[in-house]
């Protein structure tokens, strides 16, 4: 049963989400402010996705987020307000996996909770377990990425985002066709998240988008895995 921890100050949309995730079969906690989350990953990371909103006291959703990317790369749903772009942006831009506008259909939460947590066993399978490449080595049943011998830190969906592009090397990747490898049909947002995550993902991987030796940018179409594979 996967447990879910549902961050809001306001008391009715926290039992409203509580109350339809728990009738899907969910374990949920509540808490009410950013702060209060940001302790309970800290005390006990036995959470396996948070919904939280952003604007809340004593620390806001992002910060609060910011705070837990620190040690934990549990999925996080970020709720918004629907005029708040900047909000979703930043969210992102810090590790937030999805986001969801309010007003929203508790049926909305619910699905996109479903498929976020579908994304860890939603991978092809790969004929071996370490794929390794000129300067890059991924562990793909460790979850763990090497740049020229150093670990990586790299979030759940980044190291999904990086799979499903070294998975087929030199192939050129849409945007949709992302979506549909990492985050499922089940998506529901925009197509410009992926470009979002990709920045992020670069960032972690140290790999320069002006002169990309992992990642590379083909205009107005998508992205492509450029690294050597190595012969064995």
């Amino acid at each position: 049963m996967s447990r879910i921890l549902v961050v809001d100050d306001e008391e009715p949309i926290r039992r409203l989400v509580h109350a339809y995730l728990t009738d899907e079969g969910f374990e949920v906690e509540e808490l009410a402010d950013g702060q209060a989350a940001v302790e309970r990953i800290g005390r006990s990371p036995a959470i396996d996705l948070i919904v939280m909103d952003v604007r809340m006291p004593k620390l806001n959703g992002v910060d609060a987020l910011r705070e837990i990317r620190r040690t934990s790369d549990t999925y996080v749903i970020m709720l918004t307000a629907a005029t708040e772009e900047t909000d979703r942006l930043i969210g992102l831009s810090v590790g937030a996996d999805d986001y969801v506008t309010k007003p929203f259909s508790p049926r909305e939460v619910v699905a996109r909770v479903k498929a976020v947590l579908r994304r860890s066993r939603g991978s092809a399978p790969v004929e071996r377990s370490v794929l390794e490449f000129d300067g890059l080595t991924i562990d793909v049943d460790r979850h763990t990425v090497e740049r020229d011998g150093a670990p990586m830190e790299l979030t759940a969906l980044q190291f999904q985002l990086l799979l499903a592009l070294a998975e087929s090397p030199k192939r050129v990747f849409a945007r949709h066709q992302l979506i549909e490898r990492v985050w499922g049909q089940d998506f529901f947002g925009e197509e410009r998240i992926v470009d979002v995550h990709i920045g992020n993902l670069r960032k972690a991987l140290r790999d320069d988008p002006s002169d990309p030796t992992i990642i590379g940018t083909v205009r107005g179409v998508g992205y492509r895995f450029v690294a050597e594979p190595l012969d064995r």
